[in-house]
């Protein structure tokens, strides 16, 4: 791989790979990545515990153990503040760039509204992460040294999934804050399902998540407020027998958030998704075969 400033040291991503795959998911992490460039910290005026508030802390930890059901799980080690895949690539916002951006780039997408495109502007409650405006040839390196190849490391990971199976699942793994600013109760379910709505992979897959789940004691809702972002979106499409799943995680399950620490319920919740995807990867393989998703 390509060495690429302020990864001389540490991989950008990695595949935590089975001997062997024997069965037909790819699970993903694209924001638990915590290795932040000194360079990127120099330029921030955050500390380094508030850069880390928009970070899926911990999720490929959670998920390690789908290796052992014969699953691959890819996981970035580039953070979310620094670079977001889960964005088209060029979603950028000009207010953060000294000089002009390229004409491709997506400048009014609601990410770039709410500060949170490819290259964020801010973290967790509106925290600005910048002192000063950045080059436009910084994100754009970010974009072809990062972005371009954990994508296509991903896209490898599906189509060699999908020939060795004849379909491939791809279950996008995420965590939400506990709390919700605002909101009446303020609370968040455990779990949140996204299926773009429907429209990302076979019903049997998210129906059989939510009913796993359930059995387990948690409280889970769907698509509200997270449908599945860019991945997701991307990635699903049933009726080639490529199935994306989002899957959002309360933190408050395991882990400290105002330290960015893990909690006393991590190892159970550890367990526990071990169990949810055992019970996943036994779903029938007629739910996911495009032949029969087209007759429905």
């Amino acid at each position: 791989m390509q060495v690429v400033s302020g990864f001389a040291d540490v991989e950008p991503f990695e595949i935590l790979q089975p001997a062997e795959q024997r069965v037909p998911f790819v699970f993903n992490s694209p924001h638990s990545g915590r290795h932040y460039p000194l360079s990127f910290l120099d330029a921030s005026r955050l500390d380094s515990n508030a850069i880390r508030r928009s970070e899926d802390a911990f999720v490929d930890e959670l998920f390690e153990p789908v290796m052992r059901l014969g699953a691959p799980l890819l996981r970035a080690r580039f953070p979310r503040a620094y670079l977001d895949v889960n964005r088209e690539p060029y979603e950028l916002d000009p207010k953060m760039y000294e000089d002009r951006l390229p004409s491709y780039a997506n400048i009014r997408s609601l990410r770039v509204a709410g500060g949170l495109g490819t290259i964020a502007r801010i973290v967790g409650e509106h925290q600005e992460i910048y002192r000063t405006r950045i080059p436009v040839s910084e994100a754009l390196e970010r974009i072809e040294t990062l972005y371009k190849p954990y994508h296509q490391t991903l896209r490898r990971l599906l189509a060699q999934t999908h020939v060795a199976f004849g379909y491939a699942v791809l279950i996008d793994c995420h965590s939400m804050p506990s709390a919700v600013r605002g909101a009446d109760t303020g609370q968040r379910p455990d779990f949140i399902l996204g299926d773009r709505y429907g429209t990302s992979c076979a019903v049997g897959l998210i129906d059989a998540a939510t009913e796993i789940l359930t059995g387990l004691g948690y409280r889970v809702s769907r698509n509200k407020p997270y449908a599945g972002g860019f991945i997701t979106e991307h990635y699903g499409r049933p009726l080639k027998g490529l199935h994306a799943l989002q899957i959002e995680i309360n933190r408050g399950l395991y882990m400290d958030e105002s330290l960015t620490l893990r909690g006393p319920g991590f190892e159970n919740l550890v367990q526990d998704l071990t169990r949810f995807a055992d019970a996943l990867v036994a779903i029938p393989d007629q739910e996911f075969y495009p032949d029969a998703l087209a007759a429905e």
